[in-house]
């Protein structure tokens, strides 16, 4: 299988780029970065590939696209794709509802797959964490969330989709509606992700916990994610990676 890397000198993108030439199932099909950056003219590790702005030939020679970039390179990525339907996997976060609105429309075309984190085992996490929210509607849930002390003091886009899930699950659970679960910011040295959800019963206190090593997990998770949307014949639509 042969996949495009979009975003490719990012934290991520770098370890995207490493995980599909380790891997002797896959191809590295090009490794896009944006139109001004220093990469521009690179070779690709021990390849004869070079990191090379997006163009529209992006969808000619691959069988799926990952994306790492930025809000608004997701949507020049989108735009550069036109009506091709080449699917796409998503690791950007922070898109507006207009954004979105954007990303849907060119989900006309092509499978696009977007997750807030593609940590290998963070699907099974949050299931999880959804599942014991809708057994125990009546909990009061802290989220508290820890990552390096780089990144901005708002809460992370894994945080707000683990409130999102559990309000839902809990508010469906009570027939009413719950308090929005208390989301606590934690910054700390190089952490790449600690993520824990504490659900306090009272006499009891159950804890959910999930932590990520290396920034490699994500591009792993986006690997897969990009296999399975190819192998598993998804159609055109904008999919969740906790649907998926």
């Amino acid at each position: 299988m042969r996949i495009a890397v979009f975003g490719a000198s990012g934290r991520v993108g770098t370890r995207l780029v490493e995980a599909i030439l380790a891997d002797p199932g896959l191809e590295l099909a090009a490794a896009h970065v944006s139109p001004g950056s220093e990469w521009i003219g690179r070779q690709v590790a021990n390849t004869v590939i070079e990191y090379r702005p997006a163009e529209t030939t992006i969808n000619a020679h691959c069988d799926a696209i990952i994306d790492f970039s930025t809000p608004a390179g997701s949507l020049y990525l989108q735009r550069v794709a036109g009506r091709s339907r080449v699917p796409i996997v998503i690791g950007t976060t922070g898109f507006t509802a207009g954004q979105l609105g954007e990303i849907d429309a060119a989900a006309r075309y092509r499978p696009i797959l977007m997750g807030a984190n593609f940590a290998l085992g963070f699907v099974a996490f949050a299931r999880s964490v959804q599942a014991f929210a809708l057994a125990h509607p009546g909990a009061n849930v802290i989220i508290e969330e820890t990552y390096h002390q780089r990144k901005k003091r708002l809460a992370s886009a894994t945080s707000m989709l683990l409130a999102k899930s559990i309000h839902a699950a809990q508010s469906s659970g009570a027939g009413a509606m719950p308090p929005e679960p208390d989301i606590r910011i934690h910054r700390t040295g190089d952490t790449v992700g600690i993520n824990e959800v504490r659900f306090d019963l009272g006499d009891s206190e159950m804890r959910f916990n999930f932590s990520v090593r290396t920034i490699g997990a994500y591009a792993h998770g986006a690997v897969a994610a990009a296999v399975r949307l190819v192998e598993g014949g998804i159609g055109p639509g904008r999919h969740d990676a906790l649907d998926v």
